[in-house]
């Protein structure tokens, strides 16, 4: 689940700044966003080194957010993370280029006065492009997860994420920065507690994945869930259909280590393809996302002929997290990954939130960040330790 932060937005697009301006601490950029809140970061030591312009460092954006989505469309970067009151979406040619400063455009902002469905607290958005429209899919819930008291009586837990659920947005057109963007539903997740869905497409078929709970008033703990869509805001799945898929049983997937139920944690899935094997994974967060521990598992489709709704056709990484903590660089809590390519093509990326404390306060601050991986021999993602750089910048 996601923990509430405030962040300050604006309503207008506002172009970037130029790479040479300085930042101080708490300074307010683009969108009306803070960036560098805690002063911890020096203007050099983020993103692309403009000095050289052959290195970069991370964080990649310094302001708080989490969540990351990035994705690529024409020559662009397009990236949307959790401001818990709206839906932005930034754009840069640069996957390193300081995002702070990147070109900043609120396209959706509900009113919390309505207590609308989708109101308050918006966690976790994704833009995805589906037959030339775009679609923004999202979770957000009425109550600014304060339900009222017999509601959450029903649960073993305190569960003030009850009412949360999945809506979409719809693009008027092709391009996702000129358009304007629609309210056109709640993807059905029958009647119960709903975050951080993805779409994963498979054989030309389009499914929804999501963290899920058992039942409604289960609680904890937080599992994966997958349902069909006959398009991007239907669900065509009954309740009977819908598959759990992953459930947070091994111990680095629990908060404390080894202790089962609350706080035991899958979520924040993310379809990734090796372009060369075809080999599908689901990659996805575990343990507690206000913890040092929170990390990336993975999930693999395997099977001759998969289906994605059966369970037989997902394999868990048990061993342990894939991508993790590193206290030697002093990067904790690294997970709400997404992954995209660099400018050529070539190289894949990971790009990822993380702590800079091991003993985070509860509001939390989280910079995005990214880092190259691979694809093994056995076809599998192989990522490396979370660090600072400086790294070469992507081809």
């Amino acid at each position: 689940m996601k923990l509430l932060y405030s962040l300050l937005v604006a309503t207008t697009c506002v172009l970037a700044q130029t790479p040479g301006q300085a930042s101080g601490a708490g300074k307010t950029g683009p969108g009306g966003l803070t960036i560098n809140p805690g002063g911890e970061y020096k203007r050099s030591m983020v993103g692309t080194d403009f000095s050289t312009n052959n290195t970069y460092r991370n964080p990649i954006m310094t302001i708080n957010a989490g969540d990351p989505f990035m994705t690529r469309y024409n020559d662009w970067y397009l990236f949307t993370f959790s401001t818990n009151d709206n839906i932005t979406i930034k754009r840069s040619r640069s996957l390193t280029a300081d995002w702070d400063y990147a070109e900043t455009k609120v396209v959706f902002t509900p009113d919390a006065a309505e207590a609308c469905p989708w109101c308050t607290d918006l966690w976790a958005p994704e833009i995805h492009n589906i037959n030339n429209k775009w679609y923004i899919i999202f979770s957000a819930t009425p109550d600014a997860d304060n339900p009222l008291p017999l509601l959450d009586a029903m649960c073993p837990y305190a569960c003030p994420a009850i009412n949360h659920r999945m809506f979409v947005l719809e693009s008027s057109g092709s391009d996702p920065w000129t358009s304007n963007y629609s309210m056109k539903g709640e993807l059905d997740t029958f009647d119960q507690f709903a975050i951080d869905g993805t779409y994963f497409k498979f054989k030309g078929e389009l499914y929804h994945i999501y963290s899920c709970w058992e039942n409604k008033y289960s609680g904890w703990p937080a599992n994966l869930c997958i349902t069909h869509l006959s398009n991007p805001w239907t669900v065509d799945s009954t309740l009977l259909e819908r598959r759990m898929i992953s459930v947070p049983n091994n111990p680095w997937e629990q908060v404390p280590y080894g202790r089962p139920g609350r706080l035991a944690t899958n979520e924040g899935p993310q379809q990734l393809t090796n372009p060369k094997t075809g080999q599908n994974f689901v990659l996805y967060s575990a343990a507690r996302v206000n913890t040092p521990f929170y990390c990336v598992g993975m999930l693999e489709l395997v099977g001759e002929d998969p289906d994605p709704m059966q369970y037989s056709s997902w394999k868990k990484h048990n061993e342990n997290c894939v991508f993790h903590q590193n206290p030697s660089q002093g990067v904790y809590g690294t997970g709400h990954a997404s992954y995209t390519t660099s400018p050529d093509g070539t190289e894949p990326y990971i790009v990822y939130h993380a702590l800079t404390t091991d003993n985070p306060e509860p509001a939390l601050y989280r910079t995005t960040r990214t880092q190259k991986f691979k694809f093994g021999e056995d076809g599998f993602p192989v990522f490396p330790a979370a660090a600072n750089g400086p790294f070469p910048l992507p081809s």
